[in-house]
């Protein structure tokens, strides 16, 4: 496990712990946006965004 795994593991407890609104608004800087172009005879398509939750929510 990295150093990095470790860390957002803990900070996702913490977040966790957290009662509302401090919950809510902890838990939107723990998201990833990201966007993904697939490839077809050297041009990219049309790019899609995508979002991630590294870790998901405790029951």
């Amino acid at each position: 496990m990295t150093y990095i795994t470790y860390s957002n593991i803990c900070a996702n407890r913490v977040r966790n712990c957290l009662k509302e609104p401090f919950k809510a608004e902890s838990m939107s800087s723990e998201k990833v946006h990201f966007s993904l172009s697939r490839w077809a005879d050297g041009k990219p398509h049309k790019p899609g965004i995508f979002f991630f939750t590294p870790f998901p929510q405790d029951p």
